[in-house]
């Protein structure tokens, strides 16, 4: 029996938030992003199966409650873009949030049209609302799917920035197809309006929130609980102030306040951070449930085949072609391109959205109705109709599809990178760098020296600034996530204290320190530290190049033409067979070298047989050790 105002409000409100977590919980458990559970559990709940949360259950509260919501949710998102992230993919970013957004706008527009039969108006109207991805479904994706940085931050940025545009334009459409403006430059005006007002208000909230988090004694005993109100009450009445000078200004003056404040440099910032993290989440997953609940599956089986045209075209054609033209010329590879096109799942601003534009609508036909004007009301219904069902529908199909399958998309296209963080952005951390990111990997570095954080960053580097001894640098830099950690600076006792936190706090598969004085080596080993000497791995390139020239010249060219690499037996096809029978079957120029077992590492014989779990070094050249590598890790 559905929930109905008054006192059943609060007792739903809070279960609903209590479901939220338990699909967070889950999101964590199966590496699935938390939306899928949200919008399946908002489904449960909903009139079409168990019916605890129907239209009426909020009253007229709902407008209001999704609002202020979103206010939230962009805000957070906005205040965790940092500009300096931008450096990891600035043309293709752009583009994705011009260009890109042109394309998905007009494409889904006309798809609209010709699908459904929908006026050109309204059609426009779903293409703008479905231009946002939205960091409500990216970034959970991130969080279970580790891509490399220029991937996330391109991702990131095109969600933040193309909801708070997205629906600015829709907002401007709806009340053009209310009020009847046709008119270009009337439909301009009203943006601008918009964006402006968004723009000013968000830019003066941050000025105000900086000003006091920075000058004004918040109370020495509990300035960093005032810090989180102060923050959370500034996105709030940044969003009001706007929303109440200009219809939809508030996403964009809490979009505007966020990245201002997130990029200023402010107390409290890690708290800040947690504490709307969490707030996000329960905010997230009120909203994701409820607005879920009221799904009408008339309203999607309305739309016949042509709805599941509009998918089909937006999730196959449009956002595919949209990225390969956003990232032309750029540093992605083939497969992220590819994962950045099936991966852009709708989110919380376009089913938000469209469900008050279809309350709208359909107070609107109410009154013309009442008029007498039957006709007109039920053209506005029908619009109401077609605007959700088609953003539900497109939502609920990416969301279950790309945003449920992103990890397994990303490990077929291959990727997700190893994860290396280096301590020290010195002559030898970059070179390392440059090694590792030229195999493909994910590589971030970090450095306390401002002037060699800059040389790195214009070589193209990833890094953090800050001391790598401090565990929240580390923690920021991505060390949970690592794979594995290098201490490479000149500071042995440095090196030392970074292997033993990075042992201690993250536990990352491998901890690797350089040794500056070939004395500390021993005492390294001692304390469980590999580690890598200087002095000792400079004498021994210099002795192998006296001994063993031909193989010294080649080792110089790993990474470049030639390549060494030890992988794990996967393969089910090669498990069983011995290395006479693997040989002819690895591509032309690349053999197996070394095999280990247990522990154990030796020169296979021609009837060596492998195992799943044998870890064997291949030698070649380098495009056939990577075909070679794949081969050996085929499921």
């Amino acid at each position: 029996m559905a929930a109905a105002g008054g006192a059943n409000l609060i007792p739903l409100v809070a279960a609903i938030i209590g479901i939220g977590v338990i699909a967070q919980v889950l999101s964590d458990r199966f590496q699935v992003p938390s939306v899928v559970f949200l919008i399946a559990f908002g489904i449960l709940l909903g009139p079409e199966v168990l019916g605890v949360i129907s239209p009426d259950s909020f009253g007229n509260a709902l407008q209001a409650i999704v609002g202020l919501s979103v206010a939230i949710i962009v805000f957070e998102g906005a205040f965790h873009l940092r500009i300096g992230k931008l450096r990891e993919a600035p043309a293709a970013t752009l583009r994705l949030v011009t260009v890109g957004a042109v394309i998905a706008f007009v494409g889904t527009g006309i798809a609209v049209h010709f699908a459904l039969g929908a006026s050109w108006a309204v059609s426009f109207l779903v293409g703008a609302l479905l231009v946002a991805t939205g960091p409500t479904v990216i970034a959970p994706i991130l969080e279970v799917v580790p891509v490399r940085d220029r991937v996330g931050a391109a991702l990131d940025t095109e969600g933040i920035v193309n909801d708070v545009t997205a629906a600015i334009v829709a907002v401007v459409i709806f009340e053009a197809i209310l009020e009847g403006v046709s008119s270009p430059n009337a439909l301009v005006t009203l943006f601008a309006e918009r964006l402006g007002v968004g723009v000013i208000v968000g830019a003066i909230v941050a000025g105000f929130l900086y000003y006091s988090l920075r000058y004004v004694d918040l109370s020495p005993g509990n300035a960093p609980q005032n810090a989180r109100l102060l923050v959370l009450a500034g996105a709030l009445v940044a969003y009001g102030a706007a929303d109440f000078i200009a219809a939809e200004a508030g996403v964009a003056a809490v979009a505007t306040a966020g990245i201002l404040l997130g990029n200023a440099d402010v107390p409290y910032e890690e708290e800040i951070s947690a504490f709307k993290g969490d707030i996000t989440l329960l905010v997230l997953s009120f909203v994701f449930i409820a607005l879920a609940a009221l799904l009408d599956f008339e309203n999607l089986l309305a739309l016949g085949a042509g709805g599941l045209l509009v998918v089909a075209a937006v999730a196959l054609v449009i956002r595919p072609l949209l990225v390969f033209i956003s990232t032309r010329g750029d540093r992605f590879t083939r497969g992220e391109k590819l994962f950045m096109s099936f991966v852009g799942p709708r989110g919380i601003i376009p089913a938000s959205v469209a469900t008050l534009f279809a309350i709208a609508f359909r107070e609107r036909a109410s009154e013309l109705a009442a008029e007498g004007l039957t006709q007109q009301a039920a053209a506005l219904n029908q619009s109401a109709s077609i605007v959700v069902g088609t953003v539900f529908l497109v939502i609920l199909i990416t969301v279950v599809f790309e945003a449920g399958l992103a990890r397994r998309i990303a490990e077929y296209l291959d990727v997700i990178p190893m994860r290396v963080l280096i301590i020290g952005g010195g002559k030898v951390g970059r070179t390392l760098a440059e090694r590792l990111a030229d195999r493909g990997e994910n590589v971030v570095l970090i450095e306390q020296d401002q002037e060699v954080v800059q040389t790195a960053r214009n070589q193209g580097f990833t890094v953090h600034h800050g001391d790598g001894t401090d565990t929240d640098v580390l923690r920021s830099a991505g060390a949970a996530n690592a794979k594995v950690v290098v201490a490479a600076t000149g500071d042995d006792d440095v090196n030392l204290l970074v292997a033993q936190l990075a042992s201690s706090k993250f536990d990352p598969e491998s901890v690797l320190a350089r040794a500056n004085n070939p004395d500390n080596v021993d005492a390294f080993e001692d304390l469980g530290v590999r580690t890598i000497s200087s002095t000792i791995a400079t004498a021994q390139a210099m002795d192998n190049y006296i001994e063993r020239p031909s193989m010294s010249n080649w080792m110089g060219e790993i990474g470049r033409t030639g390549d060494v690499q030890e992988i794990e037996v996967t393969s089910e096809s090669l498990a069983g067979k011995q290395i006479r029978e693997v040989g002819p079957e690895l591509p032309d120029g690349c053999l197996i070298t070394l095999v280990s077992r247990n522990g154990d590492t030796s020169v296979p014989s021609a009837d060596f047989t492998l195992q799943k779990g044998d870890r064997i070094t291949i030698i070649g050249e380098r495009d056939a050790v990577r075909k070679a590598e794949k081969l050996v890790c085929e499921e």
